[in-house]
């Protein structure tokens, strides 16, 4: 345990920011999740969905709790997915 003052305001830090992350890094799979799901069952909720998807992922990028390259990768892969079901309903 840590002796200092300083030492111990860290400790205190440390564990708001890692309840803050985890709760968000778990929204960002959440919202990734439902949007793979609704490519893979062609609802009508993909747009919406991938949306979401893409804005908690950039929220994420820009805050520092996943690496701006992992953020451009997934919403990448996400928005190909979905113009490919978007595309296949149209026709």
């Amino acid at each position: 345990m840590a002796n200092k003052k300083s030492s111990k305001k860290r400790i205190r830090q440390t564990t708001k920011k890692t309840t803050v992350n985890t709760m968000a890094r778990s929204k960002v799979k959440t919202a990734v999740r439902k949007a793979r799901e609704a490519i893979t069952t062609k609802s009508a909720e993909v747009g919406a969905a991938v949306k979401t998807a893409i804005s908690s992922l950039q929220k994420a990028g820009t805050r520092g709790i996943s690496h701006k390259r992992t953020v451009a990768r997934k919403t990448s892969r996400l928005a190909k997915q979905a113009n490919k079901v978007l595309a296949s309903t149209k026709k």
